[in-house]
């Protein structure tokens, strides 16, 4: 890439319920753009792209006005709550540009760090991962169990950067590559490492939330976490069969025993403590077993239905009411586009 040549540079945030943090995330990236533009970094055409996931809050008022004010900022409206990855998705593929970035809006990840991204792009890399440098500000137990996950994960040959999100860089052809893929059980931080175009990482310091509550508790964690697994690995299914097999040995070698001690020994194992464990053992192994392949079969189940990931709702697009050379820059109206046949 061209290291003078201008990017026309798209940022997309889901949104969720960040009425309280959207007017400072607005903030912050209307005043990054501007120095980007101001620095010869990016084309006056950059922006920001707010993706409403079905929020119950005045989140897409706030969108709409942000629409209204400024022609750098859009906003992009589902008809329903898809989840993070989807609304993530819808962003991605809809907003325009030679470069785009996804961030979360609680501004926990640093958006100064798109600087490092930019120039590690115009240096060639197609994806620029933000990592963070530590885990210092977690509670133990988050750090913990997320190094756990990321051994987890590499021991079933789930490939993923450690301690990147879903704050990166993606180019153009990225970006293009990234819709080729249809699945609708998406862990978009599985997905675009399989790109395999050229990457580079850019580290940073994570902050606390700005505002709000976090949309992440424990129990959806875990549910990412148990996504992440199954979309991209087959290693429990393996491991279930091998379970089975020891089961099996063992079950075998018990009886052996059993027989042995009736016939040849002539006395037979007083109880039922013996009998009891080993139904236990083996039942919550088959209960165990069934859980991890209905998993799975509901992920086969939901990919063949061929749904739609989500729907566009409705667009806030900042456009001038007249051609720039007749009216002020200043005056500007919002588009708001019905996007029912917008699927994906």
């Amino acid at each position: 890439m061209n290291a003078h040549a201008l990017v026309r540079l798209s940022i997309v945030i889901p949104c969720f319920n960040e009425e309280e943090v959207l007017p400072e995330t607005a903030r912050r990236m209307g005043a990054l753009l501007t120095d980007l533009r101001r620095r010869g970094e990016v084309t006056a055409d950059s922006g920001v792209y707010f993706v409403d996931d079905g929020s119950g809050d005045r989140t897409w008022a706030l969108i709409e006005r942000l629409a209204r004010s400024d022609l750098r900022f859009h906003g992009i409206k589902l008809s329903r709550n898809c989840g993070h990855q989807n609304a993530l998705l819808a962003g991605l593929l809809d907003a325009p540009g030679d470069a785009v970035v996804s961030i979360d809006a609680d501004l926990q990840d640093d958006p100064e760090a798109i600087r490092g991204m930019l120039a590690a792009h115009r240096e060639g890399a197609d994806v620029v991962y933000g990592v963070r440098r530590s885990r210092d500000k977690d509670t133990l137990f988050k750090r913990g169990t997320a190094r756990a996950y990321y051994r987890l994960l590499a021991m079933f040959g789930v490939e993923v950067v450690p301690d990147h999100a879903d704050y990166r860089l993606l180019s153009r052809r990225a970006v293009e590559a990234l819709r080729d893929f249809g699945e609708s059980n998406l862990f978009l931080r599985g997905i675009v490492p399989r790109l395999g175009f050229s990457s580079a990482t850019v580290s940073y310091d994570r902050a606390v939330r700005f505002a709000g509550e976090s949309k992440y508790p424990l129990r959806r964690m875990l549910a990412f976490a148990i996504q992440g697994v199954t979309s991209f690995s087959a290693t429990p299914l393996r491991i279930i069969t091998l379970l089975g097999l020891l089961v099996s040995v063992a079950s075998f070698a018990g009886s052996g025993w059993v027989l042995w001690s009736r016939l040849v020994q002539g006395n037979a194992i007083p109880g039922w403590a013996s009998t009891v464990l080993a139904i236990f053992l083996i039942g919550g192994m088959q209960l165990l077993a069934l859980g991890v392949i209905g998993e799975y079969v509901g992920k086969i189940y939901m990919e063949t239905k061929h749904r739609p990931r989500y729907l566009i709702d409705r667009l806030a697009v900042s456009e001038p009411v007249a051609p720039a050379a007749s009216l002020p820059q200043s005056l500007n109206t919002t588009s708001l586009l019905p996007r029912k046949n917008r699927t994906l």
